[in-house]
Parts: structure tokens; C-alpha cells; sequence
């Protein structure tokens, strides 16, 4: 890449009268622009992401905050053959306007559009596909220790945020990073403050002298230097660089593992950015690097500056006033009948107390944690240690619940397995998005619970066909305390307009008949209830009379119900919204081991082998075989 003068001072007039956004169609149209344009582009590409988002919904405020460091990036950097690995995914729009995907764009998160997050099959600019947090700096080792092995010279770039920052797996990069004597590169995005100081201009200064060549080509002099006399010299010459360091930069626990540390410095700063990416571009030596950038979420546009947790992840909203379009229905959402009845329960019990990894606001707990801040826990993006943190409350009379999303649970699987089920501890996982999620995709789907669930011994696993359904499974959580348990639930509204007074507990393992057929019947698990109750309505006009009934339980199973529906029909379908090994597994099981599968046929309707892309949540289940029309002409191969 040539040299580049950087324009300092005021804004330097763009140099071209037309969008400078329209004349880009990959990163090396980007690098033959002059420094100066890019303040005019960083905001022509945060007015298209906003216009987009307030269309299609999606992840804004952390899109908008990373919108100079991207351009930084991609100008500095030569992708794709130097590899840009980007964390999470939620701050990838800018990536994807700068990466050939500017005329798709309109599309995001759009059936057969491009996903809101970064995609290995959509993009060679995306090296590494991120639905979820903390897996860059660990992608980025393997790529560096695989480009070694090659003998190639390609930088690999990991951008982390510091909110990820918070989980095991980014540490266990960084530790094994630091062992390496590979060359790497992680951009720390810090965009809540709260690692750096305040960056000023001596911490500017000391940032872009640190990177620089010449400072290098001292500090390696004074290590060869000292490498020649005790290995206590040496250790005290790293000792006080580091220190000289730390002292105006922070950086002293990534210099303990290993990286050199460079930062903070402005990421909205091209007079920061640019000089201090290309030093670190131009460094020879091969050891890990971490350069650490303050932005500020929701950048350029006011109210996602003013309330980032609410502009996180967005619905459609009105560009002008910020405010959101109107749900579309009234009726309560599940998240909402969890988080007023959790609030009710702690009232009524100073022992309950919740749990969540930094989403509060996604779980519902928020209004928990206003109401009850004493006993509310907000670990980070730490779900392993959430769990092992609730197994340790119970061991102190605490009742906890777990409040995490399905997709995430999975990362906690030894924890629950190992520290939960097995010491047989009362926790309480209540399991948001469950089932198909809609326009996030097939990394947020939460498809594996149950089968992940389920083959737990002590395990009790439960599943509201409605929202009071749900209600009364928390109730009854709440007064398990002789072994774990777990409430799913989707994401959405439920079929009721409103929440009915009941509070009863449910008996454990005790499922329902909802409707009394003779010829076939349909057992479902969860919010699918409603699917089947339609499916049999389609067979009625067939003239077949179908049973329907709602399990409530994954585990335990109601024995005398599956025995009821074995022996009274000709077919018994049962349907989940979880993939195989789940609860038509433990069916099938169960009615082998008691010898009712020779009373009946049985087909089992699970999600499908494969991953689900995004689209609105009815397509979903269409294209997964699991709406009421596909249900009935299950029931109809089987008895015919």
C-alpha cells in the first residue's frame, strides 16, 4: 500500500462531489481514497446503516460505533488476503458495505438476504463466521499458527469488545497467544470505558511512539542488550518498560500475558487510527499485539448515543424520532410473563434470586434487577460461570434462577451437567428463544436444548404451550428444591390476549389431553400445541378424529398419558421444536421399554438436520416441516 499523508487539523474538504459510498465495491477502492475523505465517508456509511436498520431491524448501536475503526481497518490492512476476524458479529454493517455487499444491504437479515452477522459462505472478506461472543482471538491464533506452518506473511486481525472480553474463552486465547511466538494482531473495542482511562493527547502520543518503528528498533537493542548479562537484568528491563507503560496506558495485564500492548487511542480518530494501525502493519517481530480503541456505542446517531442498551438490538423505528413502529400485537410476550412473575415470586420469597450474562434487558431481567438489586447477578458474558455461580448459591439456601437465551445455554453444557445436575442442586434455568428465532438465524436458533437436557439424570425439563402455562412453570420451579429444572420458552408473543389469574404449581410430570379424538393422536411439546390443535382441525375435514395433547414435560415423562394415547390410536405423532435426541427420543425410548410400540405407529417431527437460515418465523417452520399442514399429512402417511 503507498503512503498516505494524514490531513490534521480541521475537516478537509471531500475531494469528489458525488457519495463517496457509490464508488466503493470492495477494500481497494477504500485505499485509494485520500485520508481526508474518510470523516465523509465514516458518516455517509452511518447514515445508510441507519436508514437500512430502521427497515429491517437488527444490531445498531454497535454497528455504528465501529464505523471509523472498520474503514481504519480495511484501509490499512490488505484484505482479504490479510484476514479480519470480527467478534460476536453485531458491529459487522460497516464491514459488509465496505466488502462488495453495499447493493444487498437493503436485504439484511432478510429471507435468502445477507445474515446480520459475519459468514464464511457469503463473503471472502468474512474468514470466520460470529453469531456469538469471544471466539475472535481464539480463530485468530489458529489462523496464525496456520499461516506459519505455510511460511505466508499475511497479517490476522481479531476485534474484540471489551464486554467479550469478559468471557473464559478470550483469556484462553490470550494465554495461549502469549506462549506463541506467532505474530497477531487484536483490536480491543472498549466502547463502555470501562477498562481505559480517559484518552488524551499524551496517551496518544505515547500510543503512536510505542508503535512506532524507531521505539522498536530500540527496545529490541536494549533486550539483546540485556539478554547477554543474568536473566535478572533482563527481567528487570522488561519489568520497567512495562511499568513506563502501564503507568500512562493501562496495558499491564495484556502485557502479562504476553501481548504487547498498545493504547487507548480515539476510535473515531483517522489522525489516531491510521498512524498507529500502519505502525503495528509494519512491525516485524513475531509476537502478539493488542492494540486497544475506546469508541462510544451508537455513534452519529443521538438516540442510540443517549440509550445504547436500548438501540442495541433494534426492531423497525422511525429514523426522525427514534421511536419504535408499534408491536404488532398486544398479547404478552413470554420474556414478559417470565419477568413479572420472577419479580411476583421474589416478593413473596427473599430467597430467589436471578442470574443472567450480560442481557438483562433480554432476558427480562431488568425489571428484576430495579425491584431487587441485592439479588440480582449480572456475571458478563460468562455463561459457564453462571451456572457454577448458581451452584454455589444453592449451596447457601439461595434459590437462583438462570435466565439465558438457548443458543447460549450450550456453552454452559459441562457446567450444568457436572456442577448441577450431578450434585443434584436446585437451580432453575429459565431458557429464552427457544425453538426458531427469525431474521438472527441459525446461530441464535435454540434448537438443542432439550436434546441436551433431557439425557440428564435429576433433570425435571418443561415446555408452556402459552403464557400462563409458563407462569404456572415457574411457580412451580420455584418450590423444586430437591433437584434442577428448566422452563423453555420461544421468543415472542403467546397466544393469549392476557394473563389469566391463576397461580397454581403444576404436578411434576403430568401432561394433558387437550382435545379427544379416536383414530389418531398428536402429542406436542411447547408452543407447537397450537399447530397441532390446526392440524387436526385439516383431519377433521379428512374425516379423521385426532387426539391432541399438550407433554408440559419433557422429563419426567406422564407414563399413564403416553400409555393412554399408545393404546387408544391407531397413530401417535408427536412434535417438538428441538432436534432429534430430544423429547420424541425419550418417547420413542419410554414406549419401547414398557412394550406400547407394538400398539402404535409413531412418527416423530423434530426440527431437520440441517441449519435453518433466517426469515420470518412462520417461513421457519414451514421449511422445517413443522406448521399444521405438514403435522396433518404426517398423521395421514402414518394411518394410511
Amino acid at each position: 500500500m503507498s503512503e498516505k499523508k494524514l490531513s490534521i487539523g480541521e475537516k478537509p474538504l471531500k475531494t469528489v462531489d458525488f457519495p463517496l459510498l457509490d464508488a466503493i465495491n470492495s477494500p481497494a477502492d477504500l485505499r485509494s481514497l485520500p485520508v481526508g475523505d474518510l470523516p465523509y465517508l465514516a458518516d455517509e456509511i452511518r447514515q445508510e446503516i441507519i436508514q437500512v436498520v430502521s427497515k429491517t431491524g437488527g444490531h445498531l448501536g454497535a454497528s455504528l460505533g465501529v464505523v471509523e475503526l472498520t474503514i481504519a481497518l480495511h484501509y490499512v490492512f490488505n484484505t482479504p488476503e490479510d484476514k479480519l476476524v470480527w467478534d460476536v458479529g453485531h458491529q459487522c454493517y460497516a464491514h459488509k458495505l465496505l466488502t462488495g455487499r453495499k447493493k444487498r444491504f437493503k436485504d439484511l437479515r432478510k429471507a435468502d438476504g445477507l445474515s446480520g452477522f459475519t459468514k464464511r459462505s457469503e463473503s471472502e472478506y468474512d474468514p470466520f463466521g460470529a453469531g456469538h461472543s469471544s471466539t475472535s482471538i481464539s480463530a485468530v491464533v489458529g489462523m496464525a499458527a496456520g499461516r506459519d506452518l505455510q511460511h505466508r506473511k499475511n497479517n490476522v486481525i481479531g476485534v474484540i469488545g471489551d464486554g467479550s472480553m469478559s468471557a473464559g474463552m478470550a483469556f484462553e486465547a490470550m494465554n495461549n497467544a502469549g506462549s506463541m511466538n506467532s505474530r497477531m494482531i487484536v483490536v480491543l473495542n472498549d466502547n463502555d470505558m470501562s477498562i481505559a482511562r480517559p484518552v488524551g493527547a499524551l496517551s496518544h502520543h505515547l500510543s503512536q511512539l510505542i508503535s512506532s518503528k524507531p521505539y522498536m528498533t530500540v527496545r529490541q537493542v536494549v533486550l539483546d542488550m540485556a539478554s547477554r548479562f543474568p536473566q535478572f537484568v533482563k527481567d528487570t528491563a522488561l519489568k520497567a518498560e512495562r511499568h513506563a507503560k502501564g503507568f500512562v496506558a493501562g496495558g499491564t495485564l495484556f502485557e502479562e500475558l504476553g501481548f504487547y500492548y498498545i493504547g487507548p487511542i480515539d476510535g473515531h480518530s483517522f489522525e489516531q487510527l491510521i498512524p498507529i494501525l500502519t505502525n503495528v502493519r509494519d512491525m516485524k517481530e513475531d509476537y502478539p499485539v493488542l492494540v486497544h480503541v475506546v469508541t462510544h456505542k451508537g455513534k452519529g446517531y443521538e438516540p442510540a448515543e443517549k440509550w445504547p442498551s436500548k438501540y442495541h438490538g433494534v426492531t423497525e423505528f422511525d429514523v426522525e424520532t427514534g421511536e419504535f413502529a408499534p408491536k404488532k400485537t398486544s398479547r404478552p410476550t413470554f420474556t414478559q410473563v417470565f419477568s413479572n412473575t420472577i419479580v411476583s415470586l421474589a416478593e413473596k420469597d427473599s430467597k430467589i434470586a436471578a442470574i443472567t450474562a450480560a442481557m438483562p434487558s433480554g432476558t427480562g431481567l431488568d425489571a428484576f434487577a430495579e425491584r431487587f438489586p441485592d439479588r440480582f447477578f449480572d456475571v458478563g458474558i460468562a455463561e459457564q460461570h453462571a451456572v457454577t455461580f448458581a451452584a454455589g448459591l444453592t449451596c447457601e439456601g439461595i434459590k437462583p434462577f438462570v435466565a439465558l437465551y438457548s443458543s447460549f445455554l450450550q456453552r454452559a453444557y459441562d457446567q450444568i451437567l457436572h456442577d448441577v445436575a450431578l450434585q443434584k442442586l436446585p437451580v432453575r434455568f429459565a431458557i429464552d428463544r427457544a425453538g426458531f428465532v427469525g431474521e438472527d438465524g441459525a446461530t441464535h436458533h435454540g434448537a438443542f436444548d432439550l436434546s441436551m437436557l433431557c439425557p440428564m439424570p435429576n433433570m425435571v425439563v418443561m415446555a408452556p404451550s402459552d403464557q400462563a402455562e409458563l407462569q404456572r412453570m415457574l411457580i412451580t420451579m420455584a418450590a423444586i428444591d430437591d433437584r434442577p429444572s428448566a422452563v423453555r420458552y420461544p421468543r415472542g408473543a403467546g397466544v393469549l390476549p392476557d394473563m389469566p389469574e391463576e397461580t397454581r404449581p403444576l404436578e411434576i410430570g403430568r401432561g394433558r389431553i387437550v382435545r379427544e379424538g379416536n383414530r389418531a393422536a398428536i402429542l406436542g411439546l411447547g408452543t407447537r400445541l397450537e399447530a397441532c390443535l390446526a392440524a387436526a382441525d385439516l383431519l377433521a375435514l379428512d374425516g379423521v378424529s385426532a387426539t391432541v395433547a399438550d407433554a408440559r414435560f419433557a422429563k419426567p415423562l406422564d407414563i399413564d398419558l403416553l400409555r393412554e394415547l399408545a393404546e387408544g390410536h391407531q397413530a401417535l405423532v408427536v412434535v417438538e421444536e428441538g432436534v432429534k435426541g430430544g423429547f420424541g427420543a425419550m418417547v420413542v425410548t419410554e414406549l419401547a421399554n414398557r412394550g406400547l410400540l407394538e400398539k402404535t405407529k409413531v412418527r416423530l417431527m423434530t426440527m431437520p438436520d440441517s441449519f435453518i437460515e433466517q426469515a420470518p418465523m412462520e417461513r421457519q417452520y414451514q421449511l422445517a416441516g413443522l406448521d399444521a399442514r405438514a403435522i396433518a399429512d404426517a398423521v395421514l402417511s402414518v394411518i394410511e
